[in-house]
């Protein structure tokens, strides 16, 4: 149903969530053609379910679990108009010392994947994890000795 591409381009598709005043299968289907990587067809069911029943918030919700695990929800707020959402990758720290994703929207499930377009967007451009190993040495040549005292 959703093909996998690997053209990206968050800028337009910001733009395209600021300006939408609601999802549509279309929108989702853009979103998912553009940014995802980890959509194997398999796996896909149930957003695929989602979006067919028009469950937009849950889609929203299953995507950035399929797409982004290290990212969880910190917070979603409704003020003022409009609903603000914020991602993070340590929802435990306080917010002073997290450094999340926030994006607001009058819609809630183009809040969420606004936020989600701004965290894939951050992965994309990060450091991969750099793998710290212990150093390897080689065993000495000599032998043990046992210098306890048993008397």
């Amino acid at each position: 149903m959703f093909a996998l591409s690997k053209f990206r381009e968050p800028a337009v598709l910001a733009d395209r969530l600021r300006s939408a005043h609601a999802s549509t299968p279309e929108l989702m289907s853009e979103i998912i053609g553009k940014t995802c990587r980890r959509f194997p067809p398999g796996r896909t069911a149930r957003i695929e379910r989602l979006i067919a029943t028009e469950a937009w918030t849950d889609a929203a919700l299953a995507l950035i679990e399929l797409e982004l695990p290290r990212w969880q929800v910190r917070r979603i707020a409704y003020d003022d108009g409009e609903w603000h959402c914020a991602l993070s990758r340590h929802p435990g720290l306080p917010d002073w010392f997290d450094q999340s994703i926030e994006a607001e929207h009058g819609d809630l499930p183009l809040a969420l994947l606004s936020a989600y377009l701004e965290a894939s967007r951050q992965a994309d451009t990060s450091e991969p994890p750099r793998r710290f190993s212990v150093p390897q040495t080689s065993p000495l040549p000599t032998e043990c000795l046992c210098c306890d005292n048993f008397s």
